[in-house]
């Protein structure tokens, strides 16, 4: 059934979200029509705020809708650009004096729960119905099949074109039960609408994908009262609202991810303006103008090469002028004289991975477009906004400064406290350069330097569905982390300390809760040496929250350590590498029962009795076992690690040993006896250059444990062994990477087996 054919004097449209060509022809029918009502795809709870979001806004701008409940949380935004035909529809239908609606049910609703963009087109859902018709018109996805089918072509015929295409994706695609829900929704508006309209035109804008349903819904007559739908409300437990927020051509694209179809914003945005021919002449040019400002050499012989390439790439694909792909791929052949390690995104249809190649980068980025949307100054703004502004002014923080900290002054602790608690709130602003960190020395100052950000007021308001208050928004949101995070004890160890640093002395209680409840049942090693580096920290230094020698760390504590030696003698992988995650878990253990021993009761002779077994268990990974000594050797128990590291001499266990032994010991290895550093070294000299090669990146990584400071020691004793007077620290720099030289000096003397086996070598220089 056609848009401009069906009953009852509704027509209907299906259009694609953010498309040119589909806001042109809403323009278009709305001057034709002069609708009495236009119902337009989007959440009905905001009918009431319509002077509000068409008021003189810079576009982009979005709804942003969060709801919060005891079973989940849910966070969405709903886009409008300048050429979407959802916001074309409403600022052309109040023009022409129609009546506005939206009709589809609220964001926060659970048939809306799996969309982060309300206006995400159906894609995934008519998948096999796109491969077809892609592979009859021989391009490569849906975005160039869009393109070829109605963003290039004459407006002449769109309506009927566009239902066409969407009858035959709808009629091969099964809508889930979301849709039918959303959809039998909507039809209650079109028929609450035509019997209101008592003749009188009335115009329906929706995603294409639900078209060929609304037809279907509403065409039983007037079987309905003059009633609007009843807008849904949230439970009574649930905190939820919407706010208008700016959005930013970035976010539109679907190169960055954006869930919507369209990608190249700024290009369609051109489309809008001026047509698809001048907008592929801008496109040329905005490419070139970003290169050279990247000093990318672009000639004018080029831009002639990558027009004439795109105009003919256009004849070739049936185009009347060039689109946006033939642009595209025109500039790749005139600009790119490398080959491509990866499949452009245009072609692909998936977002700009890593390692794309620059001018590829800097074309994207130009067909993105850098414009971000402004709100109206009269546009109401959650309480949260104020709220920021209000608490940054009483700190004395005005964003355009580095915030230096003293955090043992009242002030400034309380400055900290509050530019952590918008850091989780993730409110730019500020960026924290250095201050107390997870396994480092007590530190008392901080220092935080400005960050402005583009999106700052959009991300305060998107915040904002937590709570009217900073403390209030933190709060929610640490209590969501928690929940969502479970038995994850790494993650919540990072919350832990995120809350010790905000101040919320309650919330790190909670977290410690949840994670002593979930130590009991650990097994990643790695995650509960971080969760244990972090309460350990926290027990020791943490006078400025109180939680310093408190009886809940301590009992989590005493649990980790526990948990973590019974893990360490489970580990079996004879050939495994060093792994500095289990290693950096053993430290924590030993921390522990070095500085809270005692006034935790560990049990430092249980501990050296694992290490003992550990370090003589010849099924243990080499670094554990090396570890296991360092441990020992850390807590006063003197091993004999000369002989020790003689029985682990080969080329493939030695690096990984001493890594082990490092991690722990360093300190002990330097300040100590000698004796194991002169056999590491009399082991060294007896490779050959083979079985250094193979020892070299182990051992590399092993001596890496050291501070410079240390490392300097190292070389003196070295120095010492071998003679020579140059400076310790001439032992520890070199022109070239060490493992280069190693392999360099292999090479040599696989030529020089060479040379001699072939009688051309003597050895002597001949």
């Amino acid at each position: 059934m056609s848009a401009t054919g069906a009953p009852g004097g509704v027509t209907f449209l299906g259009v694609r979200h953010h498309s040119p060509a589909c806001a042109r022809l809403v323009a278009a029918t709305v001057a034709r029509l002069r609708p009495a009502y236009v119902l337009v795809e989007g959440p009905a709870d905001l009918n009431g705020r319509m002077d509000e979001l068409l008021l003189d806004h810079e576009l982009p701008i979005a709804v942003f809708t969060a709801h919060r409940d005891g079973t989940r949380r849910h966070a969405s935004w709903s886009p409008f650009c300048a050429y979407s035909p959802e916001w074309v529809a409403l600022t052309a239908g109040r023009e022409a004096g129609a009546q506005l609606r939206f009709i589809d049910l609220p964001a926060w609703h659970p048939a809306l729960s799996d969309r982060a963009n309300r206006y995400a087109d159906a894609d995934q859902r008519y998948a096999e119905a796109v491969r077809r018709l892609c592979a009859t018109l021989a391009v490569d996805n849906v975005d160039a099949l869009w393109d070829h089918l109605f963003e290039i072509g004459p407006d002449d015929g769109l309506a009927e074109r566009l239902d066409t295409y969407f009858d035959v994706l709808r009629g091969e695609s099964a809508a889930g039960d979301d849709d039918t829900a959303r959809e039998a929704y909507m039809a209650r508006w079109v028929r609450a609408a035509r019997r209101r309209a008592a003749g009188r035109p009335v115009l329906v804008v929706t995603g294409g994908f639900h078209r060929p349903a609304l037809v279907r819904l509403t065409a039983d007559g007037d079987g309905a009262d003059d009633d609007w739908p009843e807008v849904p409300t949230p439970a009574p437990d649930a905190v939820a609202g919407s706010y208008l927020v700016p959005y930013s051509f970035r976010r539109l694209d679907a190169f960055v991810g954006y869930q919507s179809g369209m990608p190249s914003p700024a290009y369609y945005q051109r489309v809008w303006e001026d047509g698809p021919r001048r907008a592929a002449e801008a496109l040329t040019e905005a490419v070139a103008a970003r290169l050279r400002t990247r000093r990318q050499p672009v000639s004018t012989a080029d831009l002639i090469a990558a027009r004439s390439m795109a105009g003919g790439l256009a004849r070739l694909r049936g185009h009347a002028h060039p689109g946006r792909v033939d642009v595209l791929d025109g500039l790749v052949s005139a600009l790119v004289t490398d080959a491509l390690d990866q499949p452009l995104p245009w072609a692909t249809r998936g977002t700009l991975a890593p390692g794309a190649h620059p001018v590829v980068v800097e074309m994207v980025a130009a067909l993105s477009g850098d414009r971000v949307g402004r709100l109206h100054p009269d546009t109401p703004l959650p309480p949260l906004v104020h709220d920021v502004d209000a608490e940054l002014e009483r700190h004395r923080i005005d964003g355009r400064a580095p915030v230096e900290l003293d955090l043992t002054d009242a002030d400034d602790l309380a400055r900290s406290r509050l530019l952590h608690r918008l850091r989780l709130l993730d409110v730019p602003g500020h960026a924290r350069e250095s201050g107390p960190r997870v396994g480092a020395d007590a530190l008392l100052t901080e220092r935080w330097s400005p960050a402005p950000s583009a999106d700052r007021l959009a991300r305060v308001i998107e915040a904002g569905g937590y709570g009217p208050t900073v403390l209030d928004a933190v709060t929610a949101r640490i209590e969501e982390r928690v929940t969502l995070l479970g038995a994850d004890v790494d993650a919540l160890a990072t919350t832990l300390f995120d809350t010790a640093l905000a101040g919320l002395p309650e919330h790190s209680t909670r977290t410690l809760t949840a994670i002593a409840r979930a130590a009991g049942g650990v097994t990643d090693l790695r995650a509960l040496g971080r969760a244990l580096a972090v309460a350990l920290a926290l027990w020791r230094h943490d006078r400025l929250l109180g939680s310093a020698g408190t009886a809940p760390l301590g009992a989590l504590i005493t649990a980790a350590v526990r948990r973590a030696l019974w893990l360490v003698e489970g580990v079996r992988a004879v050939a495994a590498p060093a792994d500095p995650g289990r290693l950096t878990a053993l430290v924590a253990v030993r921390d522990a029962v070095r500085h809270a021993g005692p006034a935790l009761g560990l049990d430092r002779d249980g501990a050296l009795a694992v290490a003992g077994r550990v370090a003589g268990d010849a099924a243990a990974p080499p670094d554990l076992r090396g570890a296991a000594l360092g441990l020992a050797w850390s807590l006063g128990d003197v091993p004999d690690a000369a002989r020790a590291v003689r029985a682990v001499a080969a080329p493939d266990t030695l690096g990984d040993w001493l890594g082990g032994l490092f991690a722990l010991a360093r300190e002990e290895v330097v300040s100590g006896d000698a004796a194991l550093l002169t056999v590491v070294d009399e082991l060294l000299a007896s490779m050959g250059a083979h079985d250094f090669l193979v020892a070299l990146p182990a051992l590399r990584q092993a001596f890496g444990w050291f501070p410079p400071r240390e490392r300097a020691e190292v070389a003196r004793h070295v120095q010492a062994l071998h003679g020579g007077d140059a400076p310790p620290g001439d032992l520890l720099r070199l022109d070239a990477d060490p493992l280069l030289v190693a392999a360099a000096r292999a090479v040599e003397e696989r030529v020089d087996a060479v040379l001699t086996r072939e009688g051309l070598w003597e050895g002597d220089g001949t």
